[in-house]
């Protein structure tokens, strides 16, 4: 059994987890934190997530939504646009716990093989300022 590595980053916001979950559900919300996408909120759903092509890599990042858990937890499969065993297979892990006025926001991207590293080194510094931004999208959601 080949041993993985996990990035955790976790936030303390002052937003609602209703709030947070419309930033983390919505698909147009999404493409202004993360990237173009056509999430729907829906287990089983295949989705992508689209964004500049770079050497060796198509720009697409196959998924499938695997949990849906309203407001609390959202866990999805994140690939890397092939379809090769040899191609990045990881789970994103959201989960929102209420916590005083705001919400604490965990986010884990689970297991980054020894042949993942370059990805692993990339999200590992990309996630911290990604989980900012929903910050921010999130305190522009209207109130429902």
């Amino acid at each position: 059994m080949t041993e993985t590595k996990s990035i955790v980053v976790e936030r303390a916001m002052p937003h609602s987890a209703e709030k947070i979950w419309r930033a983390l559900t919505t698909s147009h919300l999404i493409a202004e934190w993360l990237m173009e996408n056509d999430f729907q909120p829906a287990v089983g759903h295949r989705f992508t997530f689209r964004t500049r092509p770079g050497p060796g890599w198509s720009g697409v990042i196959n998924c499938e939504v695997l949990e849906v858990e309203a407001p609390h937890r959202l866990r999805y499969r994140w690939g890397d646009g092939s379809e090769s065993d040899s191609g990045l297979s990881t789970v994103v892990t959201w989960t929102l716990t209420p916590q005083g006025d705001g919400t604490h926001v965990r986010m884990e991207q689970a297991g980054f093989r020894p042949q993942d590293e370059r990805g692993y080194v990339g999200m590992g510094s990309g996630w911290p300022r990604i989980v900012d931004k929903l910050g921010e999208i999130a305190g522009r959601v209207e109130d429902s």
